[in-house]
This record gives structure tokens, C-alpha cells and sequence, in this order.
């Protein structure tokens, strides 16, 4: 993770977090790990637990805690219970900066106002999580400043686009074993992530459906030579169905009584709400038989098989291995990068959820060029005074 290791460099030579307290929810992972080890190199303070407790590493968080002095609160899975009960320690431990993957640890800390008083502002990494601020800052009731990591332009095209598309199908590969070649593949939700998991599935062979609710996506997957129709429409088409949108109850039973026998179905949105295994339980009759580790086989009452992979959790963390390292390495050098601009009090604008700062993402991908030496132009002095005359 050379960019953001560039980032830690420069973090212990200038200290921009000294003594600040640091809270995150993310997945303990190694990467993750990277991320602590470079918000302690400023001076950081940080504790963290675990974002999801199927891609929690245990002995990654005992390093951190043995080797890194990060407190660390999770363990591989770990129930909702002791979850909640992690995101209290969290807010309890007054932190002035807020990470989160999903806003759970945001949401957690607006439960206890008086933990907000400290708070100079927190980061959200999932658009999932940015639209529960969002609502929450419409109905007046967000308190603090969150910066739309989500949304700068490394993160979008190389977290979204090209680590979830390839992680996505990884998971889905290593729990089936599928060839997908020739498959008929469903992808639910064509935003930033939606449009790599579609793209890398057509690179692999398969013939993709996309289904949307937004008109302009759905046009914009249309001009890219996808099929696009109506979940019901692709439901009695599709082999493998993937949910990728933040919204609960994409797949549901409408949907269940039209598949094909067979059919597998995954999520690679932030919360397993996407497929509402409620109701293809209720429409089995029961709760499934485990047909692979990783794979849980519903029977109908006519005799069809569904499928669903990890439970439907987010498939790419809980069965493989999340991101490469090379897109977290841009993911998180951007994370520490906006957590600096927190805690120099750059962050003004009030409560509400902003944009993070352009020169963020300038200085993740200049990095990461460096790391590739890769050389680009600049513009000359002529060229700047006739783009840019008013500056």
C-alpha cells in the first residue's frame, strides 16, 4: 500500500493528529490495520471496532492492539449484541473524529448527544451510509460535519468501479464455483459499484441484465450495451442475481416465485437487507439446508432450488477477501488524508454532510502515479491564464 504509505511518512514527520481521540468502524482488516497504523503515526489516538463481524481478522486485531496500542473492539462473528454494545464503547470513549462504513457509528453517537459536543467532524465511506445522513440532515436532525468520502472521484472509480466489480465476483466464484460464461447475470442497481460488478461479469462472458430505478442509469446501462428491464421481467430470466443498491427488499417474493431452479442469488450492498430472506424462507416452507460452506439451498413447495450465497451478507468480504489491497491503498490514504483536513478545523460549512476537498483527491492519485512512475503534463502559464482567467 505504497500511497498511503507515503501519507504515514509524512503523518510522523508533521503529526497532524497529535493527541486527537479517533473512533472508526470499519472492517479489521489488514488493510484496515495500514489505516491505524498511519492516523497513529500523526498522533492519533484510535479506537475501532468492527463494521461487519463476518470480514473481522482476528489476529489482525490482536497486532493492532499488541504491537500498535489501537483499541480494538470485535471479534470474528461476533452477534448484533456485543456489536451494539462496541459501538457504545466507542461513543463512550468521547472521540473528536468519527470514522464509519455505513454510519452505524455516527448514528450511535447522535444516541447519546453529549458525545457530539466533542466531535470536530466524522468521514462515511459507503454511499449506503451517506444516504441515511442525508435523510437524517432533511429532517434537521444531523449534528455534526460528515465528509462524503464515498463520493470524491478515487473513491468511486477505484473503490466502486474496480475493487467491489472484481471482489463481487471473487466472492460469488469461491462460494459456487460457477463458470460464468454464458450465464445470464442480474445486476440490481447500476450506480458507481453496480456499473464495475456488470462491467467485470460481461469482461467474464456472461450475458448481463441490469435493472434500475433511476432513468438516467438505466439509459446510461442501456448505451453501454447492457439489457435493461424490470426486476419481475429479469427474475424469470436470470441464472445469478446480484443486489448492489443500499435499499432493503430488492429481491423479494414476487421476485423468488418467478426463478429459474437454480438460481443464486448475492448481495454486494452494504447491509444484508437487500434480499429478504424472511419471505424466501416463509415461501420454502422452512429455513434451508447448507448445500456448500458458503451456500444456503432453499426448496419451494414445486420442487425449485434457490440459492443464496453467504447468507446474504456482503458477498465480498464475507466470502472472500474483501478489496485488494491496491484499491484500499487509495481508499484509505484518502480517509486519512480527510481526517488531517478534520482536525486542522478546515471543515466550516455546519452540520451536514460535504464534499471532501478536491486537493484530496489531487494528492491520492499524484501519490499512486508516483508509486507507478508514471510522469503526467502540467498545464503552462499560457495554458492557465486561458482555462482559468479569473483566478
Amino acid at each position: 500500500m505504497p500511497v498511503l504509505g507515503a501519507v504515514r511518512e509524512r503523518f510522523a514527520r508533521e503529526r497532524p493528529l497529535e493527541g486527537r481521540r479517533v473512533a472508526a468502524c470499519l472492517h479489521i482488516t489488514a488493510e484496515t490495520a495500514n489505516l491505524v497504523r498511519a492516523l497513529a503515526a500523526g498522533g492519533a489516538r484510535v479506537a475501532l471496532c468492527a463494521a461487519n463481524p463476518l470480514s473481522t481478522q482476528d489476529d489482525i486485531a490482536a497486532a493492532l492492539v499488541a504491537a500498535h496500542g489501537a483499541q480494538v473492539l470485535g471479534a470474528h462473528g461476533e452477534d448484533r449484541g456485543a456489536y451494539e454494545r462496541n459501538l457504545r464503547a466507542l461513543v463512550a470513549g468521547e472521540p473528536e473524529i468519527l470514522i464509519d462504513d455505513g454510519a452505524e457509528l455516527i448514528i450511535a453517537a447522535h444516541g447519546h448527544p453529549s458525545a457530539l459536543e466533542g466531535v470536530l467532524g466524522a468521514t462515511e465511506e459507503t454511499r449506503t451510509g451517506l444516504v441515511r445522513l442525508r435523510a437524517m440532515a432533511a429532517q434537521g436532525i444531523l449534528r455534526c460535519v460528515v465528509l462524503a468520502l464515498n463520493e470524491t472521484r478515487t473513491e468511486r472509480i477505484f473503490n466502486d468501479r474496480y475493487g467491489t466489480g472484481q471482489s463481487t465476483l471473487d466472492g460469488i466464484l469461491r462460494a459456487t464455483n460457477l463458470l460464468l460464461a454464458g450465464r445470464a447475470v442480474v445486476v440490481l442497481g447500476f450506480g458507481s459499484a453496480g456499473r464495475g460488478v456488470a462491467q467485470r461479469a460481461k469482461g467474464a462472458g456472461a450475458a448481463v441484465t441490469v435493472c434500475e430505478v433511476d432513468p438516467v442509469r438505466a439509459l446510461e446501462a442501456r448505451m453501454e450495451g447492457f439489457e435493461v428491464m424490470a426486476a419481475r421481467a429479469a427474475a424469470a430470466l436470470g441464472e445469478v442475481f446480484i443486489t448492489v443498491t443500499g435499499a432493503p427488499a430488492v429481491l423479494r417474493r414476487e421476485h423468488f416465485e418467478l426463478m429459474r431452479d437454480g438460481a443464486v442469488l448475492a448481495n454486494a450492498g452494504h447491509f444484508d437487507v437487500e434480499i429478504a430472506l424472511g419471505e424466501l424462507a416463509e415461501l420454502a416452507g422452512g429455513p434451508p439446508r447448507a448445500a456448500l460452506p458458503l451456500v444456503d439451498e432453499y426448496e419451494l413447495p414445486d420442487g425449485r432450488h434457490i440459492h443464496v450465497v453467504a447468507k446474504g451478507r456482503v458477498v465480498n468480504l464475507a466470502a472472500a477477501a474483501g478489496h485488494p489491497a491496491s484499491v484500499m491503498d487509495l481508499s484509505f490514504a484518502a480517509q486519512a488524508l480527510a481526517v488531517a483536513t478534520i482536525a486542522g478545523g478546515e471543515c466550516t460549512g455546519g452540520p451536514g454532510v460535504h464534499a471532501v476537498a478536491e486537493r484530496v483527491d489531487q494528492e491520492v492519485a499524484r501519490l499512486r502515479l508516483a508509486s507507478l512512475r508514471i510522469e503526467i503534463d502540467t498545464l503552462t502559464d499560457a495554458q492557465e491564464r486561458y482555462l482559468r482567467p479569473f483566478r
